[in-house]
This record gives C-alpha cells, sequence and structure tokens, in this order.
C-alpha cells in the first residue's frame, strides 16, 4: 500500500547519495528549504565526507552564495530505510550500486536518479519500475575542493522531473522539490532527450576539446548542431514529439537556418560549464561517454536511425582515454567538421 503521501515532510529521511558536486549543490539548497527532514549526504569521497561535516556544504558561484550545516557519511555506514533516494553518481557502476541501494530504499520510497542519458531502465530492474523517477537538473556544479561546490551555471536553478512506472509518488516529489527549485513535470523520454540532446553534444564536445560550453557555442557551433540534430532523430523515433529546455523546443531549434546564430545566445547561461566528463579525464579516469553521447548511439541502433557523427565523437573519446588522441580544441578537426569562426 502506498502511503507515503501521508507523511508530513519533516517525517522523510532523504538520502543523496553520491554526493558530489551535483548532489551536493542539489541536496544543499533542498535542505535549506524543506527543514525538519533527515538528510544523509552519502560518497565514497571520505575528505569531502570530513570537509561536509566539519564545515558544512559550501556553494559559491551562480545564483548560490551560501553554507548550509549538512550530515555526510560513508557509503559503509549507512543505516535503516529511505523515503527518497537522490542517486547522483556516475552510471559506470549502477548495477553494483542499485543493488546495494535496494535494502535501504522502504517498499513506498522513490528512488531518483538525476544522472545524465538514460539510466532508468537498468535501475527499474533491481528497484521496480513504479519505484523509479527521472530528474534533468538544469544547472552544472564543480566540487572545487572538499566541501565547496561552484555552481557553474547563471539564473533560476531548474529541474524536469518525469515517472518511468506508474508514477504514484510523483506528485509529493514534485512538491518537495518545488520548495527549492522551479520543477517542470513531464513525459520521461521527452526529459531525459531534451538534456541529452545538450550533453551528448556539449558534454562530448568539452571532453575532447578541454573547451567550456559557451567557447564551443562561439566556436565549434557545425559539429554542435550536428550531433544535436542525430540525437532529436533518435529522439523522434522512440516518440518524443517536443524537446524543450531552457523555454527552447530544441526539436525546431535544431532545424532552424538560424540555429548557427541562435546557439551562442541560447548558451549563455551554461557558457562557464566543463564537462564533467572532461573532469574526469584531466584527472586520468575513465568518464561516462558511453552512457551519455553512447546512450543515443545505442537507442540509434535499435532504432534504425544512424548516428554516424556521436559514434565517432564516442570513439573519440575512448581514444583520448586511452592515450591514442590529444585532449585538445584540436582533436574536434577529427570529426571531419569544419570549425565556425
Amino acid at each position: 500500500m502506498h502511503v507515503w503521501a501521508a507523511k508530513p515532510q519533516s517525517a522523510m529521511r532523504i538520502c543523496i547519495y553520491g554526493a558530489g558536486a551535483m548532489g551536493t549543490s542539489l541536496g544543499a539548497r533542498l535542505l535549506t528549504e524543506v527543514p525538519g527532514c533527515d538528510f544523509d549526504f552519502v560518497t565514497r569521497n571520505r575528505a569531502h565526507v570530513e570537509a561536509l561535516n566539519a564545515q558544512g556544504a559550501d556553494l559559491i558561484g551562480g545564483s548560490a552564495q551560501f553554507r548550509v550545516r549538512v550530515h555526510a557519511l560513508l557509503p559503509e555506514a549507512m543505516q535503516g530505510e529511505y523515503d527518497v533516494i537522490f542517486l547522483a553518481t556516475k552510471q559506470r557502476d549502477n548495477a553494483q550500486i542499485a543493488a546495494f541501494l535496494r535494502p535501504f530504499l522502504k517498499e513506498d520510497g522513490a528512488l531518483v536518479t538525476v544522472q545524465n542519458g538514460l539510466p532508468e531502465a537498468g535501475l527499474a530492474e533491481v528497484f521496480g519500475a513504479d519505484r523509479v523517477y527521472g530528474c534533468a537538473l538544469g544547472w552544472g556544479a564543480e566540487l572545487v575542493s572538499p566541501g565547496v561546490i561552484k555552481l557553474s551555471s547563471e539564473g533560476e536553478l531548474c529541474l524536469s522531473l518525469g515517472a518511468y512506472g506508474r508514477g504514484e509518488q510523483l506528485e509529493e516529489l514534485r512538491t518537495l522539490l518545488s520548495r527549492a527549485y522551479t520543477v517542470t513535470v513531464g513525459n520521461l523520454s521527452e526529459i531525459r532527450y531534451s538534456k541529452l540532446a545538450v550533453n551528448a553534444a556539449f558534454s562530448t564536445l568539452s571532453a575532447i576539446s578541454g573547451l567550456s560550453f559557451g567557447e564551443i557555442a562561439k566556436h565549434h557551433k557545425k559539429i554542435a548542431l550536428a550531433l544535436m540534430r542525430e540525437t532529436v532523430s533518435v529522439a523522434k523515433a522512440e516518440g518524443c514529439r517536443a524537446l524543450v529546455q531552457n523555454g527552447h523546443n530544441i526539436m525546431k531549434f535544431a532545424q532552424s537556418p538560424f540555429a548557427g546564430i541562435i546557439l551562442p545566445i541560447a548558451m549563455k547561461r551554461h557558457r562557464a560549464i566543463r564537462s564533467g566528463m572532461l573532469r574526469d579525464l584531466e584527472a586520468g579516469r575513465r568518464c561516462d561517454i558511453d552512457f551519455v553521447a553512447g546512450a543515443v548511439v545505442n537507442a540509434g541502433e535499435r532504432l534504425g536511425v544512424p548516428c554516424t557523427k556521436l559514434r565517432r565523437a564516442v570513439a573519440l573519446v575512448h581514444e583520448i582515454e586511452n592515450g591514442l588522441a590529444e585532449l585538445s580544441p584540436a582533436s574536434i578537426e577529427l570529426l571531419e567538421v569544419e570549425p565556425c569562426d
């Protein structure tokens, strides 16, 4: 029986699992606006846990400038069950992470993934479709030092929320999140592909070049639009009718003859973002390219939609991972699309 709706929000236990840059930024603001809830910030980053517990979460940059006390812990210290678990980890180990988290989610609880890509199907295999929700965060963030998160997007903090299954807890989640954020509830597939249209292009190109989203929008708009258009084609084949991002319908925008002129303007509030995949590569770690642009390529293969440029971009990121190509703006030229001035 679903009884979560009858519980006062003050009685809720909420877990931010994967409390890195994005997870901490999400949870810290939510904690300040929903007093009385029991929040746990969970991460494997021991230094970050120690800093969070000692000095709190310090958010800087963008529209957020505040510090808030939080309770942080390592995964092995988790106890009890949660009403809501927000999943903000990288996707490479999702199967193992989901199996680990399953005993910590109440039977009438909600698993809300704020990961990029298309993670819900795999999570539903562990939690059941009706307990899985997808959430696309409309900002960027970077962990600049333990306990300190820098927001790299400007303006209002927005997110989009959708249900993978029946969505019995969708309204409760919307009410919870809207205390701290501007929330749009909609079709989950359209929400996911709206974010992917940006991430598959800009996050991928940032990982290849080392450039910010603003630099890509200004100097490499032709290839960025080509990758966006391939993502839109896959979204259409999935049955999506509109891909709305920051008030723009990306389906219409991508086909506009003025797209190249509009793109730098549309990306203005995100111009300072550098891909999290780029930071992984710079640190010598493997990145999540297979779960972002690679997710579009796989969907395109399933649906019979060619994604030639995206496939090459994914391969190029792997070449950079393996030391076979250079992480450099010049590497964008390997995608065989002339850069725009």
